[in-house]
C-alpha cells in the first residue's frame, strides 16, 4: 500500500511531466500538501504559546519582558525566512523543470550563504540587546529579563536559520511530512525544556507520595534557553535528513561546490531582498504598535502580547497553506504550465479563506478560555479577550493576504507585493492606531489592525485576479 508521501510524490511527478491533471487531483494535492504544512506552522506558534503560557504564571512582569521584544525577534525570524526562502524558491523550479542536479548545487550554496547571514545577525542581535527595550519604550522593571531573552535568541539564530533553510528545502521538494513531524517534536522539547529551566525545584505529591521535581528557577531565561535548545536539537535533525535521506536533494555521494555563484546570489537577492524588506516593513510597524501600546501599562503590553500569540493559532493554518501555494505554484512555474498555475492559486487562496473564517469564528467563541490558559491575571485576560473578539472578523481576508503572498513567491514575485504590505500596514494600520489609542487604548490599535487586514485581503486579491505576477510562465 503507497503511504501519503508516495501519493504526493505521484501528484507532483504529473506537474514535472506534463500529465494533465484533473480538478479532484489538483485538490488532493493541495490537502496531502497543506495539512502537514498546517501542522508545522501551527507547531511552531503553539511553541511560542507554550513559552507565553508558562511565563505567564510568573506573574504580568515576566510576560510584559517578552512581549515587549517580541515584535523585534518575529523581525529577525523574517529575516532568517527570506534568506532561506530565496533559495528554496530557485530550487523548486528547477524540480518543477526535472533539474535536479541543478535544485542540489542551488542547495549546496544556501548553506553557506544563509549561514554567513544569520551569523551576521547573530553579532547584531547580540549587540542591540542591552538597548533594546529602552528604545522600545518598556518600564524599567523588565528591561533586564527583556534584554536577556533577545540576547539569548540572537546567540542561536544560526541554529534557527538552518531549521528555516532545511525546512523550506524539504517543502518545496514536495517533503511536507518530515517538517511537520519534526515540528511538532520541537514543540514536545520545548514543553520539556522550559519544565526544567524556567521554574526552580520544587515539591510534588502525587498518588501520596511526595518527591522534589529539580528545575533551575531561571524564569524568563530559561524560557529563552528551553526554546533555542528544542530549535537547535530540530535544526540538526533536519539538515541531516535533507544532507542523507531526501529522494530529490540529498547530497552524499555527490561532488560540488559549497562557495555561492554569482547568479545563484542575484536570483536569492532578487527573491529574498524583497521579503526581507517585507518582514522589516510589518515587524517595524508591529515594534511602533508596541511604542505606542507601551505607555498604556504593563497590562496592555502583557495583554497585547498573548493576544498575538493566541491569535497566531487562527492564522498560521493560513501560512501552512501558503507554503502549499509556494511548493506548487513554483514548481507548476518551472515545468511551464500556466493553466495549471492559475487553477493552484486559487484552491489554495479559497481553502486558506475558508479554514481561516472558520478559525475566527472559533477564536470569536473561545477567546475567555484561549487567554485563561496563558495567564491568571484577570486585567490581562479582559484586554485580550477584547482584542481577539475584534480581530476575529478580519481572518478570511487576513488568509487571503497570507495565501496569495504565498502565490507570488512561488511566482518568484515578491517586490510588488513587498510595496502593498508596506502601504498597507504603515498608511493604514498605524496612522489608524495612533489616531485611536489615545481615547481607546488597546481597542483602539486592534480596530485599527481589524480594518488594514481587510483593506490588505482585498488588494491582493485584486492582484491575484489581474495575474501579472505570471510573467513568468
Amino acid at each position: 500500500m503507497r503511504t501519503q508521501a508516495d501519493k504526493t510524490n505521484a501528484l507532483l511527478a504529473s506537474i514535472r511531466d506534463g500529465k494533465p491533471m484533473t480538478l479532484r487531483q489538483q485538490l488532493r494535492l493541495t490537502v496531502l500538501l497543506s495539512v502537514p504544512a498546517v501542522i508545522a506552522q501551527l507547531s511552531s506558534i503553539v511553541m511560542q504559546y507554550i513559552d507565553a503560557a508558562m511565563v505567564g504564571h510568573l506573574g504580568a512582569e515576566a510576560s510584559a519582558s517578552i512581549g515587549l521584544v517580541s515584535t523585534t525577534t518575529w523581525l529577525f525570524w523574517g529575516l532568517c525566512v527570506a534568506a532561506a526562502t530565496g533559495f528554496s524558491v530557485q530550487v523548486a523550479h528547477r524540480i518543477g523543470a526535472g533539474d535536479m542536479q541543478g535544485a542540489r548545487a542551488v542547495l549546496r550554496q544556501s548553506l553557506t550563504a544563509t549561514l554567513v547571514f544569520s551569523l551576521l545577525l547573530a553579532v547584531l542581535g547580540a549587540a542591540i540587546s542591552g538597548m533594546l527595550p529602552g528604545w522600545l519604550g518598556g518600564d524599567v522593571s523588565i528591561h533586564r529579563d527583556a534584554s536577556l531573552y533577545f540576547f539569548i535568541f540572537s546567540l542561536f539564530l544560526p541554529a534557527l536559520q538552518m531549521n528555516f533553510l532545511a525546512g523550506g528545502m524539504l517543502r518545496c521538494s514536495g517533503n511536507m511530512h518530515m517538517p511537520s513531524l519534526l515540528g511538532v517534536a520541537m514543540c514536545i522539547l520545548d514543553v520539556v525544556f522550559n519544565f526544567f529551566l524556567i521554574f526552580p525545584s520544587r515539591e510534588w505529591h502525587v498518588a501520596g507520595v511526595s518527591f522534589t521535581m529539580p528545575g533551575a528557577g531561571l524564569g524568563v531565561e530559561g524560557a529563552a534557553l528551553g526554546t533555542a535548545a528544542a530549535e537547535a536539537v530540530v535544526a540538526g535533525i533536519l539538515l541531516r535528513y535533507l544532507w542523507m535521506r531526501s529522494d530529490e536533494l540529498k547530497l552524499t555521494g555527490e561532488q560540488g561546490s559549497f562557495r555561492p555563484r554569482t547568479a545563484t546570489l542575484k536570483k536569492a537577492i532578487h527573491i529574498g531582498l524583497p521579503m526581507g524588506i517585507e518582514h522589516i516593513v510589518i515587524c517595524g510597524a508591529q515594534i511602533m504598535t508596541t511604542v505606542i501600546v507601551a505607555p498604556l501599562g504593563v497590562f496592555a503590553i502583557a495583554a497585547n502580547s498573548f493576544a498575538i500569540t493566541a491569535e497566531s493559532l487562527c492564522y498560521m493554518p493560513g501560512y501552512g497553506i501558503a507554503d502549499a501555494a509556494t511548493t506548487l505554484v513554483g514548481q507548476s512555474i518551472g515545468a511551464g504550465r500556466r493553466k495549471l498555475t492559475r487553477s493552484f492559486a486559487r484552491i489554495t487562496v479559497l481553502m486558506g479563506m475558508g479554514i481561516m473564517g472558520l478559525m475566527g469564528v472559533l477564536m470569536y467563541l473561545f477567546a475567555p478560555q484561549i487567554i485563561g490558559l496563558m495567564t491568571p491575571v484577570g486585567e490581562i485576560r479582559e484586554l485580550g479577550v477584547m482584542a481577539l473578539r475584534i480581530e476575529a472578523f478580519a481572518e478570511p481576508m487576513f488568509a487571503a493576504s497570507i495565501v496569495a503572498y504565498g502565490v507570488f513567491v512561488g511566482a518568484a514575485d515578491t517586490l510588488v507585493p513587498c510595496l502593498m504590505n508596506f502601504f498597507s500596514i504603515w498608511a493604514v494600520r498605524l496612522s489608524l492606531a495612533a489616531l485611536l489609542a489615545p481615547t481607546l487604548g488597546l481597542k483602539g490599535v486592534w480596530i485599527a489592525m481589524c480594518v488594514e487586514l481587510c483593506f490588505r485581503g482585498m488588494i491582493f486579491l485584486v492582484r491575484l485576479k489581474r495575474e501579472r505576477w505570471m510573467k513568468k510562465v
